[in-house]
This record gives structure tokens, sequence and C-alpha cells, in this order.
């Protein structure tokens, strides 16, 4: 029994070697960790438990019958992250360049399947050069085993991506299909075809860094959630960022009590909203001020930034934030900020997270770009995901809540359970200005009655009155008071059920 032990260690050390020492330095020299140190660093210590490790590719062709390495790439299996069980795997680029082959493939469906059945977040580390070229359509049909795995588990238990490397081709399907994609700047790239390729097609000169690095997916594509300094930072802000989300849709986040009063008063937020209407602000300081501890977990923070979407808690629980920026663009929703906030909301609601929501908005952004780029069914798409969600949903009118984006941003008539305002909210079918030069056209020659017109619009629509007094509104609230009214509004909603009508699914306008 010892000789077969002994062997058995040899072949378990031949399989952490993966691709071998020289590799494994090669890997380092680029500032990159190996598949398994990567996930001793996101695991709890000593917790991981591997799947697989002595699986190898079934590949005869050209000459690959004497290249077989255990794990064939990927490094799967199970652990504990803050004391609660994920399943992980990990390429390994020292392998075959991370390539995906069928036995490689075979190895990520097995771990998803289990995971479904157990109800456990996947975190996917990718580091891959694609598809492996040796074995063909083989290998392509195995990215088409995962891509299924990934739409199957969608709203089922979260999956999360962090790209450490490249991922280009139908690698960047899968994690574009996931909840969440981090990525390592200067280090990691996704792209459906290379420079090289778009060199030849269209005669654009670009490298890979500016055709799909860090930096582009954070900021101009939206693809990317948040790009970290190197791996180590990565993964151990996706050690913090799992904590605020559940195992699975039928259970709840998370919770973690909290020394900071439910009833805790902010008077600071009584002069957050200038007087001047047209005056700017920043709707982050609202958020960190009525979150516990100060705390906020914002997601895409440098992309569609007249929105801002992310985490925080309430007396300890897990609310997904949805919040206009009067800080960018006056807070207008336009086409990247619809898409950016539907996608958060159908998160939260597929989760159990309840959403809170800060409306200061004049309207849609107009313009020809925004019309010929979509924007009726961009926009519609972030209505439809606040229709649709049947978790608690909490709205806090700030100051501005003009026309169709004031229905669009979680109004009582979507089923917003509590709407409150601040006594600064304007809430009308448009700014008094606009409505008055509409309204009274034959006047707009004569500046003195146009501005007493304004005015007296002002007066009798720009405020939250007329709205309450339909009950669109709930309550009028003073600022100060904002954490302590959401924490209420949230308990009462805990436990709230509600059903949308039976459907295969819905067909929301993509």
């Amino acid at each position: 029994m010892h000789e077969v032990i002994e062997e058995l260690e040899k072949k378990r050390q031949a399989a952490a070697l993966g691709g071998g020492q020289k590799r494994i330095d090669t890997q380092h020299s680029r500032g990159k960790l190996t598949a398994r140190e990567r996930i001793e660093l996101l695991l709890d210590e000593g917790s991981f438990e591997e799947w697989d490790t002595f699986v190898e590719h079934r590949c005869t062709d050209f000459g690959m019958a004497d290249k077989k390495v255990p794990g064939d790439g990927v490094v799967t299996g199970t652990g504990m992250l803050n004391g609660r069980l994920v399943f992980v795997f990990s390429q390994d680029f020292t392998v075959f360049g991370g390539s995906l082959s069928e036995a490689h493939a075979e190895k990520i469906c097995k771990l998803m399947d289990q995971a479904m059945k157990v109800g456990a977040p996947v975190i996917g580390l990718n580091d891959s050069g694609g598809a492996r070229i040796q074995e063909g359509v083989a290998s392509l049909g195995g990215y088409a085993e995962v891509f299924q795995r990934n739409v199957l588990a969608s709203g089922v238990i979260p999956q999360i991506s962090v790209i450490m490397g490249p991922c280009a081709g139908g690698a960047v399907y899968s994690p574009a299909m996931t909840d969440f994609i981090f990525m390592v700047k200067d280090t990691s790239y996704m792209f459906v075809t290379g420079p090289e390729v778009v060199k030849t097609v269209t005669h654009e000169t670009v490298t890979a860094e500016e055709l799909g690095g860090a930096q582009t997916h954070s900021t101009l594509s939206g693809v990317c959630d948040r790009a970290y300094e190197n791996d180590v930072e990565t993964l151990l802000m996706v050690r913090r960022f799992v904590n605020y989300l559940p195992s699975n849709n039928r259970e709840k986040a998370p919770h973690r009590p909290t020394p900071d009063p439910a009833d805790r008063l902010e008077m600071s937020l009584d002069t957050l909203v200038p007087d001047n209407p047209a005056m700017p602000y920043d709707m982050k300081e609202l958020i960190y001020k009525v979150a516990d501890d100060y705390e906020f977990w914002e997601l895409q923070p440098d992309h569609a930034r007249n929105i801002v979407t992310g985490f925080v808690r309430m007396e300890g629980h897990t609310i997904g934030v949805v919040a206009n920026q009067p800080d960018v663009l006056a807070g207008c929703l336009d086409i990247k900020s619809s898409i950016k906030a539907g996608r958060f909301v159908r998160f939260c609601d597929a989760f159990n997270i309840p959403i809170l929501t800060f409306v200061d908005v004049p309207g849609f952004l107009p313009g020809t770009a925004q019309e010929h780029g979509g924007i009726i069914k961009h926009g519609a798409k972030l209505l439809f995901a606040y229709a649709e969600a049947t978790v608690p949903k909490v709205t806090v009118i700030t100051r501005k809540a003009y026309g169709g984006a004031y229905d669009v941003m979680s109004s009582k008539h979507l089923r917003g359970d509590v709407n409150l305002a601040w006594p600064s909210a304007e809430i009308a079918v448009m700014g008094p200005k606009g409505a008055v030069e509409i309204i009274f056209r034959e006047d707009i020659g004569d500046a003195d009655k146009i501005a007493g017109r304004t005015e007296e619009y002002r007066q009798k629509f720009a405020n939250p009155f007329v709205a309450g007094s339909r009950g669109y509104i709930d309550d009028v609230i003073a600022p100060h008071s904002t954490r302590k009214r959401i924490c209420r509004s949230l308990a009462v909603l805990r436990n709230k059920k509600l059903d949308n009508p039976w459907r295969k699914h819905d067909n929301i306008p993509l």
C-alpha cells in the first residue's frame, strides 16, 4: 500500500506542476499567478478539494498523443469562501496555453452541473488562449456545452467570471453570460477577434489592450464590472464581493450584524440638494450616508456614470441600489445607463435582493445619436426590469422626476412598494420652463410674463404634493431621516410575496 500511496503522490505532484517549472516561471515573470496559486488565494485556507486531477485529453492528432498533462489545463473543485461553499475552476495557462479541449470542457461542465444541484455559486478564473486547434470541432462543441450550462444556471446560482489573462474568440461568450465580470489591468483582455484579424479586415491598427483590455471594458463597453491592478487585489476583492450575494435563488444573502443604528439621522443631507435646480450634486454622497457603516460596493463605476449601481447593506441585509447621478449628464437616462441599470435590476430580482432607487432624472437624453441607437428599445429594458421585479422596491425622489423617466425609475405605477420624496422633489411631465413655453406659447416674447408663469407652474406642479395627493408618493420626508425611513420600509417588506402570471419566460425588449 505504501508504494501505491507514493505513486499517487508522484502523480499529484506532476499535476501540480502543470506545464512545468519553466512555464510557471514565465507566468510569474508576467506578473501573473498560476491556476492553483489563484485558487489558494481566493478560497479559505486549506478548504479546496480538487476534482478530476488526473483527467487527460483524448486527442491523438498532430502529435498530441505524446503531450498529455494531468488536469488538461484547468483546475476544478470546491472550497469555502468566507465559510460558504463555492465551486471554482481555474484555467492553467502553463498547459497548452490554457486552451479548451473536449476533456477540459467536460471538467467545467461537471463542476457547473454539481453546483446547480447543491445551489452554490460558480467562480471561473479565466486565462486561456481559446479553443484547442488540434481538436477541431470537438473543442468548439466543448464551448457550446459550457454555454448551455451558463444559460441553465442563470438566475439559479450566482456566476462570477474573473478574467486573469487572454480570453478571445468563443471563450468570451461564457463570461458574457455570467452575472459579473472582473478583470486585471494590463494582463487580461477580452475580444471576439484579435488585433491581427481587425487589421486584416478593417485595416485598423489597434493593440490588444486598446481593443479589449480592462480599461476599455470597464469604461467604454461596460463588459467588465470592476478592474483591479493585479491578480492578488482582484482575488481579494472577489472574496469581499461574494459576501453580498446569496448562494442561490432560494436563499437570501448573508446577514451581517452592524452597530450602525437603523434610526441614525444624517443632518448633512438636508443641504445636499442645491437651491438652484440647475446645479449638480453627487448622488453617491447620499448612498454612502444612508448605508450601513457608510459602505457601498459600486459596480461599473466608470461606465455610464450618469447612473449608479451597486450593493449596500441596510440593517445588515444586502440591498441593490440604482441611482441617477446629477453630476453626470444631469442624471439623464440614455442607452448605456438603461442597459447597465436594467441588467442590475434583473439580477437583484432573480436573487431575492431588495432594490433601493434614488431618483433625480430630468428625462431621457435627446439627440439623433440616441434615437438612431435605439433609445426607445434600450430605455424599455430598464422599464421592463422594474415592472417585472417582485422583490421589495423602495424609491426616494430627491429632486427632478420628469416625464417618462419618472415612470421608469421604479414609480408607484410599476409596483413600487414604498415611494418617498424629499421636499425638494419636482414631479411633473417636464421642467417648469419648458412646460410654460409650450402651454403659453403666445407669451414667449414677454420675458416677465414667462417668468411669472414659470414660477406659477413651479409652485403648482414642481413639488411632491400633487403626486402625494394622488397616492403616487407615500410620504414626503425630511432628508436627514432618509436612512431611518428606508430601514423601516425594508423591514416591513422583508416577507413580501408577489408572483407574476405564469409564462414560459418573458420577452424583454432586447
